[in-house]
């Protein structure tokens, strides 16, 4: 018990500041923000565990994704809650939580490092930009995938001390698994290679000279190790595919597969989302919910964030034999945010907050080993550690208990994203409908128009703003807003239904 007595009370204390930074969500709200279709309006998932929604989960399509652990997760909470919000939350709360303690054990068996293994989950556990993805029950999807990340990385290190069939078979169920509760999983079989580097190192081979033993790095070794992860690399293709059909089908029907290639200010946009995110990590100011799109770019800002990349590129792969963690972080960071970082727009968000929530960890490994080595000559090292480490942490959990109330429903939410950003039409669209739904049916128009003045081709602002017009009894007002709303969308079924309504009165 007391070789593991270090480990055990590192985890008690993620698990005790996990807790103390988010177990206000027990007291949350679902909002209309997804969380209407994941849980409170979804038909089956209200109805637990069944039959008919099992096979439903598997085989449906709606709200663009394949993610039937997701829908299960969901199903399996409103079987043993019911529509109880806050225990919603806190099944992903400590989802988060046990993501927390498998980051800390896998890297901890992974290099031996007990405390820049622990500030890395701790940091993980702690830091704002993860609020969304705790906070919000739609978004169960990215902490049930990361879990099953997590166990796919803890069985592969045991794998790679003593390879074979039994130990193969446990990571590949864990990788399906994640694919099953998200498709951003198919970036894990590059992270897996990642660790070979580094910390792993399966790379290298170990030889004798003068009596000491070094690592050389053997090229040889590359395509063993990849040939390793075909059945990954076939299940990532598979992957694929169905999530480019089920988008087809469900998002955009008439969606023409050429559209799927990034234009250029798509390419613009993912060059500054790198570094926005990475100003953001530093710098968790005005997080919001969600990020509008920018029509355009300044160039200084799009060249000057491609320079930067290309220059961070250059330094880590110019370093990596002497701090090999610069390169493996660095490329987990850029790699495994390409499935959401904007090459291909499916929404009208240019960035949002849950993408972070494996990527940062890249980042975060930089961190905790990168600052310890550049202080490794000063005198006062530890002691600066442990006071900065202590700051920072301290800093983030207390930017964390700021974030987390914005999530408490749908006004705290909204009211927020319309503040901290600029033309936000999303926003404003959704504050309109809480206060709609609060009664306050002045404020509601003057939102819904907000977001018409941004976005005049916005079919649901257009209708909702109908809806709220004619409950005022300005039916032609109301019927103008419907008719532009059935210009922009002539095949959708509710605003016909609500002009009829309009109609009839």
């Amino acid at each position: 018990m007391s070789r593991y007595r270090s480990e055990i009370i590192i985890c008690l204390f993620l698990i005790m500041t996990t807790l103390a930074v988010y177990w206000q969500v027990r007291n949350h709200e679902f909002v209309n923000y997804d969380d209407n279709d994941y849980v409170t309006e979804n038909r089956q998932v209200r109805a637990g565990w069944t039959i008919e929604g099992f096979t439903w989960a598997f085989t449906t399509k709606f709200h663009g994704h394949w993610h039937p652990l997701t829908w299960l997760s969901h199903m399996t909470d409103c079987q043993l809650f019911g529509l109880n919000p806050g225990r919603h939350h806190l099944t992903s709360l400590f989802l988060h939580i046990a993501n927390t303690l498998l980051l800390f054990l896998v890297f901890k068996r992974m290099t031996g490092a007990l405390l820049r293994s622990a500030f890395v989950a701790a940091l993980f556990a702690l830091h704002p930009l993860h609020v969304e993805t705790v906070a919000w029950v739609a978004d169960r999807k990215d902490v049930l995938s990361t879990f099953f990340w997590m166990l796919t990385m803890w069985t592969y290190v045991r794998y790679s001390e003593r390879p074979g069939l039994n130990r193969y078979l446990p990571v590949l169920i864990a990788f399906v698994l994640g694919l099953m509760a998200k498709s951003m999983v198919v970036t894990l079989p590059f992270v897996l290679l990642l660790m070979d580097y580094w910390p792993l190192g399966r790379y290298s081979t170990i030889q004798q000279f003068n009596n000491s033993t070094t690592r050389l790095f053997n090229h040889s070794s590359l395509p063993r190790l990849v040939w390793e992860k075909v059945l990954f690399l076939i299940l990532v293709g598979a992957c694929a595919v169905v999530t480019v059909s089920v988008m087809q089908y469900e998002r955009t029907p008439a969606m023409d597969l050429s559209k799927l290639w990034p234009t250029k200010n798509h390419i613009a946009n993912t060059l500054v989302s790198y570094i926005t995110y990475i100003g953001k990590m530093l710098w968790p100011l005005d997080l919001a919910t969600p990020y509008p799109y920018p029509d355009v770019l300044p160039v200084w800002q799009v060249g000057g964030a491609g320079l930067l990349l290309l220059c961070i590129s250059f330094l880590v792969f110019w370093r990596r034999r002497r701090y090999p963690y610069l390169l493996v972080g660095w490329l987990w960071y850029l790699v495994t945010l390409v499935p959401v970082i904007g090459l291909v727009k499916v929404g009208p968000h240019a960035m949002a907050d849950r993408y972070t929530y494996v990527p940062l960890i890249g980042l975060f490994i930089i961190i905790a080993w990168g600052v310890p080595d550049i202080l490794a000559r000063w005198r006062y090292r530890r002691i600066v550690l442990a006071i900065s480490t202590g700051i920072v942490l301290a800093a983030f959990m207390i930017c964390t208990w700021l974030q987390v109330p914005y999530w408490k429903n749908n006004i705290a939410l909204f009211k927020h994203t319309v503040n901290v950003t600029a033309n936000n039409y999303i926003g404003h669209y959704n504050l309109g409908n809480a206060l709609e739904r609060q009664g306050s049916l002045k404020e509601a128009i003057s939102h819904f128009s907000e977001a018409l003045k941004i976005e005049p081709e916005y079919a649901k602002a257009h209708s909702n703003l109908g809806l709220v017009l004619v409950h005022m009894g300005r039916l032609d007002d109301a019927n103008r807003h419907f008719s532009e709303a059935l210009r922009v969308r002539p095949e959708d079924a509710k605003i016909h239904n609500n002009l009829g309504i309009a109609l009839m009165r």
